[in-house]
């Protein structure tokens, strides 16, 4: 059957009252299409899969909607605190790909690029966990691939031949047209307090080393510094990538070429950043994206060079166990790849997992330790405590591994903001973990 080329209303029109729905991560979300999908005042029970919503679509404020996330995001929280009907789904970023399998939506959807010459149209800025679906949907007569071709989204590439980070006209059930800009994540300026654990995070990066960053000011800033920096010759290998990561390739500081896994460019799975981004990431073949399975997986991020990653933290406890998904009881973000960037430290020596985070936050003018002796009752754990390598505040590096449960907690009092330090380091001493 040809590519339907419909209206993003007669588009939304196919799917049914009742029906199956999948979307992207975040950045490669077909942004006008899930807006079209409020042309209807209500739905009898609409299912919709995605993750990291990146704009407030009232269609999950419509009656009959139901949305279960991977990742919650500012949106996720704000639908949720609305009324709307949002659950969350604990899984990290792989295994999304067989939640999707398993779930086998009637209609798989995604943002591309205009097709080529060639009838190709690139995936742009997702690879992620939806590409497998993507084909499946595609050739199952009974399912329904929509594909939004967007032409302000950068054709970008993935590994020729397994990776094709493409799709082709002939695989898609219904094309539409969409102009609205990608994602803009505008960089967060960094402070005193984010410059100096940037600076603790640097000091772990030497040459060749292959780097791993996470999202925020913190590790753009580490990029920054290293852009700035005297080294170079380093390598990618990261599930985003981002503004930072950018502008190190631009300083010349990434080759790339000690990598123990994909050679000669930088891998990730998905890029957002600013607009910038999206303009260098045009036909740039110094950066391939690649589904999540093999992002992600720590067997293939051990076999780098020198991995260091930096990723981030809610809290921490004395045991070492990390919340990194969580705000009390309540879902602030979701798991992604914090774990699978945080365990290959401990399969490979010379590789090293930098969990950064400020010593503390303030509530309601109230200064509160993100170093505790305990998690509260009912605490939902994102990382275990036996895959914590260091971890890094404005005050120092508490370097884990290795250390028995009373070394542990003593290293991580020391990194404490000194009005907790004191309390923290006694409880270290008779902690249950240490006994």
């Amino acid at each position: 059957m040809p590519t339907q080329h419909l209206s993003l209303e007669d588009a939304a029109a196919l799917v049914r009252p009742t029906d199956t729905l999948a979307i992207p991560l975040g950045p490669g979300q077909p942004t006008s299409f899930l807006h079209a999908l409020a042309g209807r005042d209500s739905y009898d029970d609409l299912q919709i899969f995605g993750a990291l919503l990146v704009d407030l679509y009232e269609v999950f404020l419509r009656p009959g909607v139901h949305y279960t996330s991977g990742f919650f995001g500012p949106a996720e929280r704000f639908l949720r605190d609305s009324g709307a009907d949002v659950q969350f789904a604990p899984a990290d970023f792989r295994r999304f790909e067989p939640i999707l399998q398993a779930l086998c939506p009637r209609i798989m959807t995604t943002v591309a690029t205009p097709p080529d010459a060639d009838g190709y149209l690139s995936l742009s800025v997702h690879a992620g966990a939806s590409v497998g679906e993507l084909h499946r949907a595609g050739a199952d007569p009974d399912r329904l691939l929509v594909v939004e071709a967007n032409p302000k989204f950068p054709r970008t590439f993935g590994l020729l031949p397994e990776h094709t980070h493409r799709l082709h006209l002939d695989e898609i059930d219904v094309l539409v047209e969409g102009d609205r800009d990608p994602l803009n994540l505008a960089d967060e300026e960094a402070g005193d307090v984010e410059r100096a654990i940037a600076a603790f995070a640097a000091s772990f990066v030497t040459d060749g080393c292959t780097l791993q960053t996470g999202i925020g000011s913190i590790p753009n800033t580490v990029a920054t510094m290293l852009a700035e920096g005297p080294g170079g010759d380093y390598g990618v290998h990261s599930e985003m990538f981002t503004s930072g990561l950018m502008r190190l390739h631009q300083a010349g500081k990434v080759s790339n070429a000690r990598k123990g896994i994909y050679p000669g460019v930088s891998v990730c799975t998905f890029a957002a950043g600013v607009p910038e981004l999206y303009t260098w990431l045009d036909e740039q073949r110094e950066v391939a994206f690649l589904p999540v399975e093999h992002v992600n997986s720590p067997e293939i991020i051990a076999r780098n060079h020198k991995m260091v990653m930096i990723n981030g933290a809610v809290s921490i406890d004395l045991a070492g166990q990390v919340i990194a998904d969580t705000v009390g009881k309540r879902q602030y973000s979701g798991i992604g790849g914090h774990e699978d960037f945080t365990m290959p430290s401990g399969i490979e020596l010379e590789d090293r997992s930098l969990l950064c985070m400020q010593s503390t936050v303030e509530k309601d003018g109230e200064l509160y330790s993100r170093l505790v002796v305990e998690h509260a009752a009912g605490a939902i754990v994102t990382t275990p405590r036996h895959q914590v390598d260091a971890v890094i505040t404005e005050y120092g590096v508490a370097e884990l591994r290795g250390l028995t449960v009373r070394q542990r907690a003593q290293a991580l009092a020391a990194v404490a903001h000194p009005k907790f330090r004191d309390e923290l380091a006694a409880a270290a001493v008779d902690h249950p973990s240490t006994v």
